[in-house]
């Protein structure tokens, strides 16, 4: 359930034009679903800014079928990362606006398009084959309302292509780093700009790599400040983050309510 959705709802019965029973038939399954195999958290959007992300790895295409359709119903935007082909063409009989992108592996159904925040979320890559991983987080900043701008392939082996793009790097208000191999690139880039940095170590890379974990330590012990480190392989954490860090730079903070003065006994 989104916000706006609650809002009406909650609208309606003031202006008595829905009765508060038929409201809380409404919210009966509110905050979760329970589907048996998953309890969709429906009360996440109201919650963290965003639903609840379908991760395929491991379902079934039945089951991610299934917990789509839930989150579709309440309103907002659907991401379902690391899909196959299958899911796609099972959220898209749900819903003919899913997209699939192939690259990130990705599925997305937008629902709401609010006015994005200004400045944009800059993904950057070390090599062409870290390109997976930023699309995972590419995809997902912008399924969650960003403006985004990609620059690929300036790892340090040919340093001089990043650092003919600071200007552009300084223009990001968030930038996210994927690089596997060593993993020095989000360093750089912290170092060069008065940005936050989100790195990604990728799985790219020779056996000394091991799976991206000699990048992750590379970067978990950079020198340069400002910089946050997520998993392996990660840019949907990566791309959620960044998106969180955007948007909560450009929000209001919302008061806290009012205390009522205790009353005394005399």
């Amino acid at each position: 359930m989104t916000p706006r959705v609650l809002l009406e709802l909650l609208k309606r019965v003031r202006e008595h034009s829905l009765e508060p029973a038929a409201a809380a038939e409404e919210l009966r399954h509110f905050p979760q679903k329970d589907l048996g195999f998953a309890k969709v958290d429906t009360h996440r959007q109201l919650r963290c800014g965003f639903p609840e992300v379908i991760f395929c790895q491991g379902k079934t295409t039945p089951q991610i079928r299934d917990i789509a359709r839930v989150l579709l119903a309440g309103g907002g935007n659907l991401l379902a990362t690391r899909a196959e082909k299958s899911a796609y063409t099972a959220i898209r009989k749900l819903d003919r606006r899913a997209k699939w992108h192939e690259r990130a592996r990705c599925v997305t159904v937008e629902q709401e398009r609010p006015e994005p925040p200004p400045g944009e979320i800059l993904i950057v890559t070390a090599g062409t084959g870290d390109i997976p991983v930023a699309e995972e987080a590419r995809v997902t900043a912008e399924i969650m309302g960003q403006r985004v701008g990609a620059l690929y392939d300036v790892g340090v082996a040919g340093i001089h292509r990043v650092l003919r793009e600071t200007e552009r790097l300084s223009r990001a208000n968030v930038i996210v780093v994927a690089a596997g191999m060593e993993g020095a690139l989000p360093g750089v880039v912290a170092a060069l700009v008065r940005r936050p940095v989100v790195a990604i170590p990728t799985s790219i890379g020779y056996g000394a790599s091991f799976g991206g974990v000699a990048p992750l330590l590379t970067m978990l012990n950079s020198c340069a400040a400002g910089l946050a480190v997520v998993n392996i392989d990660n840019g949907f954490g990566a791309g959620y983050l960044a998106a969180l860090i955007n948007r909560t730079r450009h929000e209001t903070p919302a008061a806290p309510p009012a205390r009522r003065s205790a009353s005394r006994k005399r």
